[in-house]
């Protein structure tokens, strides 16, 4: 059976009375700010679940969008803020490939934060264009690749995205010569890889599913821990034979470093408890990510373990951005 949640025993055991709690707190709205444009992935987590939270915590949520940069202008608001009130939506660009790739970052994702919970994990998908290469299954591509050093590109949304850092561990892991095309954003990326431009584009599945079942697009492998229900015959990248590619993106909720613990507790309990909330899960999966909730020492630690892993990427393939 697939598995839906990564809820942890240390989450699971915290599960009661947030709404309890509730007639304790003022009416002051705690805010969320996130750090990408409306609309997209990372902005549709919070909401999914705000009016929950709302209930739960017995005060308004509010959502704001603090776009630009990378996601680095609205994480340097949250690690400024001081009211115990703000909140940021951290994703593995903010948290693990930011620190990596930026020379200058106005904020650091280890010393300024503490982590609340992660929320969900969103499986990642390497894509081709099979009108440009023959490839059937991950093997076919990387034989393709090895009798073509140099010739074959990839998009990414630009340098130093997760795309990037994902297609650099790639060709580490394979050994095959692959030419990195940046463009500036998501779309732009995406479209070419659909007109015939690009061949290869690394993504998350929920972006790309869409073009992978009207069959623009073929899948070669998913980073998740098993086959997804919505494409049972792409196999996961350990199947493939690297483990070491399998690794999910992920969107959790992160506090300014002065937070009060017993808020970053109420709110992690809460997030705990809508992440269940049958509605919420559905709105999720609907979106391709599968609900979470760990604990707050769990997620501090895992954006640690981030920062260090995407270090060693763009080390290793000299990516830097100024």
């Amino acid at each position: 059976m697939q598995r839906r949640h990564f809820l942890s025993a240390v989450a699971a055991a915290t599960l009661a009375s947030v709404s309890g709690m509730a007639s304790a707190q003022d009416s002051r709205p705690l805010r969320i700010i996130v750090p990408f444009p409306a609309g997209g992935s990372t902005d549709m987590v919070p909401r999914n679940m705000q009016d929950v939270l709302t209930k739960l915590l017995g005060q308004p949520v509010v959502i704001e969008n603090k776009a630009g940069a990378g996601g680095s202008i609205g994480m340097a608001e949250v690690a400024r803020a001081n009211d115990g009130l703000t909140f940021g939506i951290a994703t593995l660009s903010t948290h693990g490939v930011n620190p990596a790739v930026y020379s200058k970052l106005p904020y650091d994702a280890i010393k300024d934060f503490v982590g609340v919970t992660e929320i969900v994990k969103a499986p990642g998908v390497m894509v081709i264009n099979p009108q440009l290469i023959p490839a059937q299954n991950f093997a076919e591509l990387v034989a393709y690749l090895k009798a073509n050093p140099g010739k074959v590109s990839y998009a990414t949304p630009g340098n130093g995205t997760i795309g990037h850092m994902w297609g650099e561990q790639f060709i580490k892991a394979t050994g095959v010569d692959m030419l990195h095309i940046p463009y500036r954003g998501a779309g732009p990326a995406i479209n070419d890889v659909l007109g015939g431009q690009v061949p290869v584009y690394f993504d998350q599945v929920a972006s790309s599913l869409p073009h992978i079942q009207s069959g623009k697009l073929r899948a070669i492998a998913v980073s998740w821990p098993e086959r997804l229900a919505v494409l049972p015959e792409v196999p996961t990248y350990a199947e493939a034979g690297h483990p070491e590619l399998n690794d999910p993106s992920w969107f959790g909720l992160v506090a300014p470093k002065n937070t009060p613990a017993e808020q970053i507790a109420r709110v992690q309990q809460a997030v705990a408890e809508a992440l269940q909330d049958p509605a919420v899960k559905k709105r999720m999966d609907a979106q391709g990510m599968y609900v979470s909730g760990t604990s707050s020492e769990a997620f501090t630690q895992q954006i640690a373990s981030e920062v260090e892993k995407m270090k060693a990427v763009a080390k290793a393939a000299n990516i830097s951005v100024n």
